[in-house]
């Protein structure tokens, strides 16, 4: 396939392990870190982290005849099973009770092995369940990734390229560049593809906007939210009309951290703190200090609460995933009923582009189902007739851009969204996503920050212990960084 020519940022050193040492032994050019001398040389010109692709582990174990004829895909949640189960021509739903047996049609049986985010479960589980691969004869076949740790597996032992799974550059050919550059390796092989891409909008209820601005219209909205002084400007109106303009401290977060402009560790493995997310720092104190948002935590009842018909919140920064996914549910009193603020919500670009979470589709190395992997890549992945097919049902944002630009370009209506076609503004935005600055240390330091900042913001403490703690909470969970040397 045509490799992707760039310096992927960050660094691997974090789940190595002695997977990596081991490849270091055999190639001089590698340092301690299993870092490639040669290309971080190269790369350190123009301040960046060449990553180096783990070797591949000798599979030691066939898997066995129960395994071949069983599908075990590790996930943290519902949203692929939903996707498989509806849109994936091969899925027997006659035969399937979900929650007990699942199969396809050639009477393959699908195992789910779920474990919650939280806490970093879910990759613990799957760390200590893909090390033992090689020499299990009850094989993984499939585990999802998102965006904030994905180079971390895919620079990792333990995926199989799409390449050697029937997957081809012209089945690729209509995907956004981006969500194949999320998942492509140091080498430049891709190793994951997603059904989905998820730039980011603001939602916003028409109901507030109406009273306090004048118009609901989006076109007019976004006029008033172009920028972020005109945001904060809004901000006070809201504020002076009874209103908060965000819920909470975290709520803006993704606007400014996808916009940053060098990654959070650099060549030398220290941790930097980019001036966009200063400014996040900056805006978050004193939207607190103001009383421009209700002091909530993203994904804390209260939050959810304030996107309901009790609350009074003007908006909320959401992707493609959690409009459909998320708000819409929180936005009605009762779910499925079309009722509180269901219709009453409208979207706009807002201040600041950028995309927010996704999830991708690996094949574990190993896996005794490579052809079968391989279908439902192409399938739910690269099929226009299918992506248009899963955006009509789901409202959800798929990787096709015929699809999607067939959609943008129609009378596509979103009834929760009052009518809306979101998915022009969100095909709109897709092409221009740059995720140049992405890292495999981003999930865990992006939640230290905002965990750090909280006291900060409500005057506990100091910005100054607010950031020891942050550079404290960090180097304990990625001991192999440090503070930069001016800190």
């Amino acid at each position: 396939m045509n490799k992707i020519k760039r310096f992927l940022a960050g660094s691997l050193a974090v789940m190595m392990a002695a997977s990596v040492m081991t490849a270091c032994g055999k190639d001089e050019k590698k340092n301690e870190k299993g870092f490639d001398a040669e290309a971080n040389a190269a790369a350190a010109k123009v301040g960046k982290l060449v990553l180096t692709k783990a070797d591949r582990i000798k599979q030691e174990v066939e898997g066995s005849e129960a395994s071949k004829k069983t599908l075990k895909i590790y996930t943290w949640n519902e949203e692929f099973k939903d996707r498989l189960r509806a849109f994936y021509p091969e899925y027997d739903a006659e035969k399937s009770v979900v929650g007990e047996k699942e199969y396809l049609k050639d009477g393959t049986e699908i195992v789910w092995v779920t474990t919650a985010n939280e806490n970093n479960a879910y990759q613990n589980k799957l760390d200590e369940d893909l090390a033992k691969q090689a020499k299990s004869d009850d094989k993984i076949d499939i585990f999802l990734v998102e965006a904030d740790y994905a180079l971390k597996y895919v620079n990792g032992p333990y995926t199989k390229p799409v390449s050697e799974l029937g997957v081809t550059d012209a089945d690729l050919g209509d995907m956004y560049e981006y969500t194949k550059t999320v998942c492509t390796d140091a080498n430049g092989d891709l190793q994951g593809v997603s059904w989905q891409a998820t730039p980011g909008l603001f939602a916003y209820r028409r109901d507030i906007a109406s009273e306090v601005l004048g118009t609901d219209d989006p076109a007019k909205i976004q006029e008033m939210l172009s920028d972020w002084t005109k945001f904060d400007d809004v901000a006070k109106k809201m504020k002076d009309a009874g209103y908060y303009m965000l819920s909470g401290y975290d709520d803006a977060f993704r606007t400014f951290s996808n916009n940053v402009k060098s990654t959070w560790v650099n060549k030398n493995l220290e941790i930097v703190v980019d001036d966009n997310i200063l400014n996040w720092i900056d805006q978050t104190k004193k939207y607190t200090d103001e009383g421009y948002h209700n002091g909530t935590s993203l994904w804390a009842p209260e939050w959810s609460a304030n996107q309901g018909s009790a609350g009074k919140v003007f908006g909320f920064f959401y992707s493609t995933w959690g409009i459909d996914f998320t708000l819409k549910d929180n936005a009605q009193d009762k779910v499925g009923e079309k009722d509180g603020l269901y219709g009453k919500y409208a979207v706009c670009e807002g201040p600041q582009s950028y995309y927010w979470g996704g999830t991708w589709i690996i094949a574990a190395d190993g896996t005794d189902n490579p052809e079968l992997v391989g279908d439902i890549m192409k399938k739910l992945t690269c099929d226009a007739t299918i992506a248009e097919d899963i955006t009509n049902k789901t409202q959800d944002f798929t990787n096709s851009k015929t699809a999607m630009e067939k959609l943008a370009a129609s009378d596509f209506q979103s009834e929760f969204l009052g009518g809306q076609n979101h998915i022009a503004l969100f095909a709109k935005s897709a092409p221009n996503i740059d995720i140049s600055n992405m890292g495999p240390y981003d999930q865990g330091l992006n939640e230290a920050i905002q965990s750090a900042m909280k006291d900060y913001f409500t005057g506990k403490i100091s910005k100054d212990k607010a950031f020891k703690n942050f550079y404290t909470a960090a180097i304990e969970k990625y001991p192999e960084l440090k503070k930069p040397a001016s800190k």
